[in-house]
């Protein structure tokens, strides 16, 4: 039997290549400067990484644990006050909270309050019984950017406050730009801009700037001002210094005694030039030196301070039951002679199948709102 030859005919295949294009602005990034700019800074990230360095936070809280949870700057007042709490949800949050106050010169007679959140929103909103308004509305564009906005509306001032923020964490760094009533209505840039940024260059060092520009009006001349910060973390104490160039130097140290006291040194000192300033003049030095202590106890947490202007004063919160919360503040100053006493009541009401659903694996593992 004869065998049988098929023959396929050859099939010539053609590649088109097509045109590349490229974009108009592609010098900037294909030359050797930009190449070695990159390099360098995967180089440095690489290394930060090995150091396991870690998220220092922000330059405006570079001395939070003192300033802001010791000591009583954002817990004092005086007068009678009731505060009336409604949550009616929790993921997302939504919340109403009327106040009353009585012989207080900082708090409104009647204030309302209106609170909702989420993940990657955050909306709050209260109007006194002086008709002023207040809002913050915050976004989270990413887990790492946040933009942070509030208005203020007074009829007392002559004008609105308007404040817009952005702020930026990153791994070992935190940088943040903001404007406080910024405006181009004059024919100019006014208003005022203040840039921060904080790196870690240590696991326990840190060190930071923040340089401010402003100009309340045109026919006003541009002012500018930078400040330095430094914050050392230990094992279990943090102390923190922060350096303004027109003279003033701020330092504070915070150590965690038990696991339910905590203790706090802050002290603020300005330098400004005495009377005959010049090339003989001297420079008058001005400081107060405050102390406080903070107690955690199960159902209460008693804050103290005394500072060196001779200023002694005591917050006690305490829960009495799970809705009602007690808090009694007093300040004596020695050298003026005066005193000022404090009573809060606060109540807050949310329904019971509202706490299961707060324990919730899915609740609980969501990120807070960007407040």
């Amino acid at each position: 039997m004869a065998a049988t030859v098929v023959t396929v005919p050859e099939t010539a295949v053609v590649i088109e290549e097509k045109p590349s294009y490229s974009s108009p602005l592609s010098f900037l990034t294909d030359n050797a400067i930009a190449a070695t700019i990159s390099d360098t800074y995967s180089g440095l990230s690489a290394r930060r990484k090995l150091m396991g360095l870690e998220n220092p936070g922000t330059v405006d809280n570079i001395a939070r644990e003192v300033q802001k949870d010791v000591l009583l700057s954002n817990f004092m007042f005086s007068g009678l006050r009731c505060d009336l709490q409604k949550v009616f949800s929790i993921n997302p949050l939504f919340r109403l909270q009327h106040g009353f106050a009585m012989g207080s010169q900082a708090l409104p007679p009647w204030q309302l309050m209106a609170l909702y959140g989420t993940s990657d929103i955050f909306m709050q909103a209260a109007y006194s019984s002086d008709k002023s308004l207040t809002a913050w509305g915050n976004l989270r564009w990413s887990p790492r950017f946040v933009t942070k906005t509030q208005t203020s509306i007074d009829p007392r001032q002559t004008q609105a406050m308007v404040q817009i923020e952005n702020e930026y964490t990153g791994d070992d760094f935190s940088a943040s730009v903001k404007g406080l009533s910024p405006s181009i209505m004059e024919g100019g840039l006014t208003g005022i801009f203040i840039g921060s940024y904080l790196q870690s260059v240590t696991p326990r060092l840190s060190l930071g700037l923040e340089g401010v520009w402003q100009r309340p009006a045109m026919n006003n001349k541009p002012e500018t001002a930078l400040s330095y910060c430094a914050r050392y973390r230990g094992t279990d104490w943090i102390a923190s210094a922060q350096w303004l160039s027109q003279g003033s130097f701020g330092a504070s140290y915070w150590r965690r005694l038990t696991d339910k006291v905590e203790a706090g040194v802050d002290c603020q000192l300005q330098f400004a030039p005495g009377f005959g300033a010049g090339m003989f003049g001297g420079v008058r030095k001005e400081g107060t030196t405050t102390v406080g202590v903070k107690y955690n106890f199960s159902n209460s947490v008693y804050r103290a301070q005394v500072d060196s202007a001779g200023k002694f004063g005591v917050v006690l919160e305490r829960r009495v039951a799970p809705p009602v919360t007690l808090t009694f503040a007093a300040e004596i100053d020695q050298w003026k002679n005066t005193h000022k006493l404090g009573l809060a009541v606060s109540l807050e009401g949310a329904p019971e199948e509202l706490q299961e659903i707060a324990e919730r694996p899915e609740n609980q593992s969501a990120l807070p709102p960007p407040i």
